[in-house]
């Protein structure tokens, strides 16, 4: 029998460690008690955020979301992140102005961080988070003309920016996905995408003006590792900023390089390709998302109409003296038939007579 003293001293006994039968052997082991701790979402994110984030304007962004969470919960520690501390969360954003937009992406990013630290251990209770329901927005894309407008003012600038700008509107790729590619990532007429936001790989064929585009100009140097690499982020967007402005499109704050994969999935189904299609170029993880151009596939309602404008065909003229219809009215002329036959019989009987 195991005593106190062993208990207390975390000696377990031969009788209570091991149970041995001819048939089964049962083992067992003791583990250290871990002590629960508490931690702010701040440090959390310090924690975490090399993990679950690349590097980036999305890291960027998330980092301003925890901290904001951080500041409304008034940097409070916490062992269990409970659904009122959540809802308290979202109704003083809400009270913020902020979007149910803005709430989805702020929360997404909070719902990452909390699922990874309860994965670790570090909290031990995880509330419910619910997508809150978003309006569906106008949908900003480049016309043919503008297109033309801005690329020329971005070739102008820069001859690397201007295929990057050819490349994004052509492949509908997001612009940290074509600033990844490496040279193996292109093969023959197709560019594979492997560092996805969904974590997904998609392979697509390029068009003719995307196959040129990458292409790098013969210049002395060692080759760098991708068609886009000498690139950075805020290098591209800084270029654009200006070229937007030239312009005239300075003042629009949707007519940013995101609006490039929004013209190629705009045009993908204004061509007539099917929204599921549409979803395996884009890269989306639900057919939800590609849904928001569906309003675009004008040319699927065309028969519709063609429906509804065919002429109905004309009633001939007897019908239109007749009000009965024709089953109708030969059930009518069936019964008048014997009625009429009689009368006849009996003016025939009474002419013999006289």
């Amino acid at each position: 029998m195991m005593t106190t003293e062993a208990i207390q001293e975390g000696e377990p006994s031969d009788h209570f460690s091991m149970f041995s039968s001819q048939n089964s052997k049962i083992q067992y082991s003791y583990n250290k008690i871990r002590e629960v701790k508490s931690y702010r979402v701040g440090e959390l994110f310090l924690a975490y955020r090399d993990i679950l984030w690349d590097d980036g304007r999305h890291k960027y962004n998330v980092s301003s979301f925890i901290g904001e969470i951080d500041e409304l919960l008034l940097g409070e520690r916490f062992s269990a992140f409970d659904q009122s501390t959540l809802d308290n969360l979202i109704g003083t954003l809400r009270q913020r102005g902020n979007s149910n937009a803005t709430i989805n992406r702020k929360m997404a990013a909070l719902s990452k961080l909390l699922r990874k630290a309860h994965k670790m251990g570090d909290i031990h209770s995880l509330p419910e988070f619910r997508r809150q329901k978003e309006r569906a927005g106008r949908i900003r894309f480049l016309e043919r003309d503008e297109e033309a407008r801005l690329f020329a003012a971005i070739k102008s600038r820069s001859e690397d920016a201007y295929r990057l700008s050819v490349f994004l509107v052509d492949s509908g790729c997001r612009l940290g996905e074509a600033l990844g590619l490496i040279w193996n990532d292109i093969q023959e007429h197709r560019v594979s995408f492997w560092i996805t936001k969904s974590g997904r790989s998609r392979t697509i064929p390029m068009t003719e003006r995307v196959k040129e585009v990458i292409k790098l100009p013969a210049t002395e140097g060692r080759r760098p590792k991708g068609p886009f690499t000498k690139l950075s982020q805020a290098q591209y967007r800084a270029i654009w900023n200006d070229a937007k402005a030239e312009v005239g499109l300075g003042a629009d704050d949707q007519v940013v390089p995101h609006i490039l994969r929004h013209t190629c999935a705009s045009r993908l189904v204004q061509g007539g390709i099917d929204i599921r299609r549409v979803q395996m170029w884009l890269g989306h993880q639900t057919l939800s998302m590609t849904m928001r151009y569906a309003h675009l596939a004008t040319n699927d309602l065309d028969g519709c109409v063609v429906v509804l404008e065919t002429p109905r065909p004309a009633q001939p003229d007897s019908a239109a003296e007749n009000p009965l219809p024709s089953s109708s009215a030969a059930k009518q002329e069936a019964k008048t038939e014997p009625v009429a036959a009689k009368i006849s019989s009996r003016a025939t009987r009474k002419g013999s007579k006289s």
